[in-house]
């Protein structure tokens, strides 16, 4: 009959296994493991997360390995599935970053840089915009509630203690970055038409009037024209963009 002397270990074995992933993951997806929000928070997010989620997959857990090594090798490679998911989720959402730098060229804002909270780094003003407004349409949806389901689906995807398919990880993650810079050119495609007669018809007004100055005239139209086809268009990117977060998540993630 077991004892509590080899039930205990089972036991936080089961959720340190499942707080390697959780963990990880929560550190990555959007929303949750961005710069301004607590560790505190994050950490006690993924814990609560752990203890009603352990019950629930415990029987799809391997057992206890006999050897460190083993249990080093086993927690390493459940970190690896979690940080693939929220990267998954992460890469889509840089969808907008992508096409707002593309229309930031195009309407002449490509110079006005602002630090972008989602991706810690500098960029453009309407890519950072973007970006935000991108993220609160998820939360505003409940959209958020696909990558937490994913936490629980992803235990049927990717079985705890079985081989990483790191050939299917890469060429996976492969083709979320090339459909998310699609993506990000369709979002730009507006500006992009917009950019081209603009730019015909500045050099053709450059040829008709040699003398006038035909930068300092033309760089304020061109933003603000820009700024009423982001206001025409700004409805439409989003729901084009939630459409296609939601679909590929769901398609990657939640099988079935």
């Amino acid at each position: 009959m077991p004892t509590l002397q080899t039930l205990l270990p089972a036991e936080i074995f089961s959720y340190l296994l499942v707080f390697s992933r959780i963990g990880t993951t929560i550190s990555v997806l959007p929303g949750f493991g961005e710069s301004y929000v607590s560790p505190r928070i994050r950490l006690l997010l993924a814990l609560t997360i752990t203890v009603v989620l352990t019950p629930v997959v415990s029987d799809r857990l391997p057992a206890l390995p006999a050897s460190p090594l083993s249990l080093l090798l086993l927690v390493g490679g459940e970190g690896l599935v979690g940080l693939f998911m929220g990267s998954i989720a992460r890469v889509l959402l840089s969808t907008l970053a992508t096409g707002g730098a593309i229309l930031a060229f195009l309407i002449g804002l490509a110079n006005a840089q602002l630090f972008n909270p989602l991706l810690s780094d500098q960029g453009a003003l309407p890519g950072v915009f973007l970006s935000v407004m991108g993220l609160l349409m998820i939360f505003v949806t409940d959209t958020h509630h696909l990558m937490l389901m994913a936490l629980l689906d992803g235990y049927s995807l990717f079985q705890p203690g079985a081989a990483l398919p790191l050939g299917d990880f890469a060429n996976l993650m492969a083709q979320v970055v090339a459909g998310s810079f699609r993506i990000g050119m369709q979002i730009a495609a507006p500006f992009l038409m917009y950019a081209i007669v603009f730019y015909a018809g500045m050099g053709l007004l450059a040829r008709l009037m040699v003398q006038m100055p035909i930068f300092f005239v033309a760089l304020p139209v061109q933003i603000l024209l820009g700024l009423f086809t982001m206001l025409l268009t700004l409805p439409a990117v989003l729901l084009w963009f939630l459409n296609y977060y939601q679909t590929t998540f769901s398609r990657i993630l939640l099988p079935g």
